[in-house]
């Protein structure tokens, strides 16, 4: 019998991750790859969430998924906190992975926490909230991409 508590939500904030509201296909097929290899398992379930306007790159490049586009002020964070809040989370699934170190996660990965979600928090060194540091289960720092700063895009 398969036990969804068993499987691990993945939510992604892919120009948060990568650190871009700008990420070229490069650039997201390297972060996606990496995080592929590092995170998922075949059974879990990923949801990737960026701004409308860095949804073609991130469509094509990281198709793995659920997508959720969102622009504005922190849409893909207002994107993935619907998810948490609206989908019942606790109830599917025993793990949650939060790529991305917006402080703006806090209360709801707290939240998840009181409610026996074990959370990760996969993030860049310099974008972790002390916040979210504090109410994450574990937090996995995500390693950098090559060097080559033409795959990057426009940094935040």
């Amino acid at each position: 019998m398969n036990n969804n508590k068993e499987r691990t939500l993945h939510l992604i904030d892919v120009e948060n991750l990568i650190g871009s509201p700008n990420p070229t296909p490069d650039c997201v097929r390297w972060y996606h790859l990496a995080y592929q290899a590092l995170h998922v398992a075949p059974t879990d379930q990923v949801i990737v969430a960026c701004s409308h306007h860095a949804a073609p790159n991130v469509f094509w490049e990281w198709s793995q998924g659920c997508h959720r586009w969102r622009s504005g002020e922190n849409g893909a964070d207002l994107a993935l906190l619907k998810v948490i809040t609206q989908e019942r989370i606790s109830e599917r699934f025993g793990c949650v992975a939060l790529a991305s170190g917006d402080g703006i996660f806090t209360k709801a990965v707290a939240g998840l926490g009181k409610q026996g979600v074990n959370v990760t928090v996969v993030s860049r060194p310099e974008s972790l909230s002390r916040s979210l540091q504090m109410v994450a289960k574990q937090v996995s720092l995500f390693p950098y991409p090559p060097t080559n700063l033409d795959m990057i895009g426009t940094p935040l």
